[in-house]
């Protein structure tokens, strides 16, 4: 079953309507189709979930640690031993 569509009319600077339609064109596509392509792609990663490690480690460092200082101060007591 086809997915229900609706006209839309967009302003661009001439230049990406050019790109865009040039690109379609050696791509065999039409312009619709290469906005839903990228529509979707993007969809898709704002629909992915991260992942239950990185759910783990989130917020164990508090908000007033300077990380990069720390990082730092970490790297020059490794290396100087």
């Amino acid at each position: 079953m086809a997915a229900e569509t609706t006209k839309l009319t967009i302003r661009l600077p001439t230049r990406d309507v050019e790109f865009a339609k040039a690109y379609a064109s050696a791509h065999g596509l039409t312009v619709t189709e290469v906005i839903d392509r990228y529509l979707r792609r993007m969809r898709a990663l704002e629909e992915r979930m991260p992942v239950p490690e990185l759910d783990e480690i989130t917020g164990l460092v508090p908000a007033d640690v300077d990380v990069e200082a720390e990082y730092q101060a970490h790297l020059r007591e490794k290396h100087s031993r």
